[in-house]
């Protein structure tokens, strides 16, 4: 296990071809998300893949989806808007959850999924549920039919379902001329530079699988803790508030260009990423035998970063139980080392998606925040985080809806 800037520098950026994902949290993981980008051990076909893929989620690329993102959430806060019962508690991971599908859908299939995203919610729910028992317990093959074992296998099925719907429909159907290319058609028509061939269905369906999943745990879990640490530290809340209306002025949307405007909102889900990253633990597989710090590491050995534990190491962290954004200021960055503080991971394998979760983020929590308010209920208790594949909060956040004056 490492746990200092140094060592995760050497395994992640200065040694990088010398570490694989032939580890046990990817071997866990690989039943749902099988060869594509986050989970793949086969160093060759990562490096094509990301050959391919990476120019379609550079900022610029990014910033064509921003509309999305922000037509979702307002598409949201009308819906919660219109409840009968406006002062009912909401259950708001649930509703992150829906909308970060909806706005990955449309993104990736130019496509309104309605009732499928809570289907395709509610399996992967089943999926991280089940497959993060394995880090605690013994378990047999997958194919042994245990009941746990036949819920995966279900859910697996029914994210592959909604996954090759769309595709099928793409591969069949022409997109109308006028319409924006969605990076499903981007995908489709992607060519490797050194051998001049694109992806085959079946890679396809596995990066745009893994896509779906990144980008519904990323946005689902920030902002479900963005808002519950919002609504239990108020001045945080009125800094945000303030900025957002400043920036904004007689709008209520904001744009991709507000983006850079905007530096206490990008402070605050920082900090949010330090206390609760999703991918909270990463792990890698020595290819060759290494020497870290005086310290020998054999070949084939698994090494475990847990950002839970480095993103609280209080040599780096002062009061690191403290929330605090200002933590993400620029002279306090300066200050600290780079790799004290990775919830994207680093170096090459660095998440692909890492500039579309954070703007998505960025606009949906301004989007929400210049109309509304989500406070804790009275009597409410603490949300804890629980520990699967990624770190979610244990029985969902449930917080009131208030409007803003």
């Amino acid at each position: 296990m490492l746990n200092h800037p140094d060592y995760i520098r050497h395994v992640l950026v200065d040694k990088s071809e010398q570490y694989d994902k032939d580890a046990a949290i990817f071997r866990i993981a690989r039943p749902v998300l099988r060869d594509g980008l986050i989970a793949t051990a086969d160093m060759d076909l990562w490096r094509r893949q990301r050959r391919m893929m990476a120019p379609y989620f550079t900022p610029r690329t990014v910033s064509n989806f921003a509309r999305n993102m922000t037509d979702e959430t307002v598409r949201m806060l009308e819906r919660w808007e219109a409840r009968a019962d406006l002062d009912a508690p909401l259950d708001v991971t649930d509703e992150f959850g829906q909308l970060a599908l909806r706005i990955v859908s449309r993104s990736l299939f130019s496509a309104d999924v309605g009732r499928a995203a809570q289907a395709f919610e509610r399996a992967f729910q089943t999926a991280n549920t089940v497959l993060g028992k394995f880090f605690s317990f013994p378990f047999p093959p997958l194919s042994f039919p245990t009941p746990s074992r036949i819920r995966l296998r279900r859910a697996i099925d029914d994210m592959d379902g909604f996954i090759s719907d769309f595709i099928k429909k793409r591969v069949t159907e022409e997109m109308p001329p006028d319409q924006e290319p969605d990076l499903l058609s981007l995908f489709l028509h992607a060519v490797d530079e050194d051998d001049g061939k694109g992806m085959d269905l079946e890679q396809l369906h596995h990066e745009v699988l893994n896509i779906c999943v990144g980008a519904y745990e990323t946005t689902t879990n920030t902002l479900a803790w963005a808002f519950y640490l919002l609504a239990r530290h108020p001045e945080v809340e009125r800094r945000l508030h303030a900025e957002v209306d400043r920036v904004l002025g007689d709008r209520t949307v904001p744009d991709f260009e507000d983006l850079s405007k905007l530096p206490y909102t990008r402070m605050i889900i920082d900090e949010v990423l330090r206390v609760y990253s999703p991918a909270y633990q990463l792990m890698r597989h020595t290819r060759e035998e290494d020497v870290i710090d005086g310290h020998r590491i054999p070949a084939g050995t698994q090494v475990l970063v847990n950002s839970y534990l480095l993103h609280r190491h209080p040599d780096f962290w002062e009061d690191p139980e403290r929330f605090d954004p200002e933590r993400f200021s620029p002279d306090q960055i300066a200050r600290r080392p780079k790799h004290a503080y990775v919830p994207f991971g680093s170096g090459p394998r660095v998440c692909l998606g890492k500039h579309f979760a954070l703007t998505e983020i960025c606009l949906a929590l301004a989007t929400i925040a210049r109309r509304h308010r989500l406070v804790t209920p009275e009597g409410a208790p603490e949300v804890l985080p629980d520990a699967l594949i990624t770190l979610h909060p244990k029985g969902g956040v449930h917080l009131r809806l208030e409007r803003r004056s």
